[in-house]
């Protein structure tokens, strides 16, 4: 790694002090990512901001029609979460399945929504629940945070404080995983709402996370969802799997995830 400045604040608005006198800073959450591309010399920030100690940033609360997540709760927290579990059982049993418990226990929802890694699993639950995504200077909308692979609306000295996640009617996740990582090869996350169908596609696009409407429309108008009108043209093709499985992949878990949900 390159020499740099470390900082361990214990608030979020000390976190964003710091960012705003450091030179190049960077976020550090769980570290999932940004340690492993430090030690590969592919980042090399002036000033690393821990948010460990910002206990303001942890937690977990429910009224009934939300569901708030605190950007530095673990991905365990949210699958042991019992007002998760009951207001939206998909998105515990989503945060159950990434990575393995290390990972689970060090990882956090505003790092990898911050990150958002086009083989995430929290950045499809976010699209598909019209989930709002709340920073220290405003709040955003899921459709509008995530702009494109590793990419997000964030601004450099902006950091996420909490999640919000309106309960759908009903909700399931499928998921295709890569039996190494757990990384979705292609994960489906569907969401009943009172405004219709959402579905939100991970691991499958070349833009990262994306909505598809046309399933949306299929499932709305009462018919079995299929992945006819996904253009493979627009989707990952890797050493994992060709563009025209993910298509193939995305209509099958299309299928499980409603059928989860009921």
């Amino acid at each position: 790694m390159y020499e740099f400045s470390y900082h361990k604040p214990s608030s979020v608005a000390d976190a964003a002090q710091a960012m705003g006198s450091a030179d190049d800073p960077k976020i550090l959450a769980g570290g999932q990512t940004l340690l492993p591309t430090m030690k590969q010399r592919l980042a090399s920030p002036t000033d690393v901001i821990s948010l460990r100690g910002c206990r303001d940033l942890v937690g977990i609360s429910s009224d009934g029609s939300t569901v708030t997540i605190g950007a530095m709760t673990t991905h365990a927290a949210v699958a042991n979460s019992a007002d998760v579990q009951k207001a939206i059982p998909a998105l515990a049993a989503l945060a159950g399945n990434i990575g393995d418990a290390q990972v689970r226990n060090r990882g956090t929802i505003g790092g990898s929504l911050a990150n958002n890694d086009p083989a995430a699993d929290y950045p499809a639950a976010a699209l598909a629940l019209g989930a709002t995504i709340v920073t220290t200077k405003r709040e955003l909308s899921a459709d509008s945070f995530f702009t494109g692979m590793f990419e997000t609306a964030l601004e450099e000295d902006e950091i996420i404080t909490s999640i919000r996640f309106p309960v759908p009617q009903a909700a399931a996740y499928a998921k295709f995983d890569n039996p190494a990582s757990r990384y979705a090869l292609v994960g489906v996350f569907y969401a009943k709402t009172s405004d219709g169908p959402r579905v939100a596609i991970t691991g499958a696009g070349q833009g990262g996370v994306f909505r598809s409407t046309e399933i949306e429309d299929q499932i709305a108008a009462g018919k079995t969802p299929d992945s006819s009108s996904i253009n493979e043209g627009d989707l990952n093709a890797d050493i994992h799997a060709s563009a025209a499985y993910r298509k193939h992949l995305i209509g099958v878990m299309a299928k499980r995830a409603v059928a989860a949900a009921g």
